[in-house]
């Protein structure tokens, strides 16, 4: 028995112990499928939005530049690009940063199915998330809305999972919304329609956005 026991103890000590950093390691991106919507030095497939104010838009080594608007500034996919595009089960990821300004820094218009939504990141004076809207309700006011805190200057992470059933939203791999959609009415506000059927917008705000990419989901979970 005492013998059974020793090279049972033998045997573990020879099996490797995982490795803490492995462990700790977050997992990588899944980019299988994924479409890069920002290339080069250029604004190939998209436009400047024609909200009307000032504020030039620019693409320098696939950095998006949405100079501050008057209130509003930012771009629109073209038609062409669009058709290339899944509009239901797909997942957006972007990098955004605020460099100038106090509101939003990210309002980014996308389509479900045959309806529009904004996902709007720093608007209402700088801390309030949300989707706008929501049968009639803003990102202010329904249930999506959450709040936190954004310095200028600084790369924010974000994901957004569209499916047939939720809108779901993270930030810096944090959760922040996650809100069910089926039979609901979703709309963008008048003020950014011009956004559809895909556009980013800031508000008073000089926005930077890289590493933009959309990517067909197989499962709806």
């Amino acid at each position: 028995m005492r013998l059974h026991f020793s090279l049972l103890a033998l045997l573990l000590l020879t099996l490797p112990l995982p490795s803490a950093a492995a462990e700790s390691k977050p997992k990588k991106a899944n980019k299988a499928n994924a479409i890069t919507l920002l290339k080069g030095n250029q604004l190939e497939g998209w436009k400047r939005t024609q909200f009307g104010g000032p504020g030039e838009v620019t693409v320098e080594e696939g950095v998006l530049t949405i100079e501050m608007g008057s209130p509003l500034n930012g771009v629109t996919i073209t038609e062409e690009a669009f058709k290339k595009l899944p509009k239901i089960n797909y997942e957006m990821r972007l990098e955004a940063r605020r460099e100038l300004g106090g509101d939003f820094f990210v309002g980014l218009t996308f389509p479900v199915n045959d309806q529009h939504c904004s996902l709007i990141m720093g608007g209402w004076g700088g801390g309030v998330i949300g989707i706008s809207s929501i049968d009639g309700y803003d990102a202010s006011e329904n249930e999506s809305t959450t709040y936190a805190t954004f310095e200028n200057g600084k790369w924010y992470n974000i994901r957004l999972k569209v499916t047939d059933e939720r809108i779901t939203v993270w930030l810096d791999d944090e959760e922040m919304i996650d809100v069910e959609i089926e039979e609901r009415r979703l709309d963008t506000r008048i003020e950014v329609d011009l956004s559809k059927p895909l556009g980013l917008a800031s508000f008073e705000t000089t926005a930077k956005i890289r590493d933009f990419t959309v990517r067909p989901l197989s499962e709806k979970k």
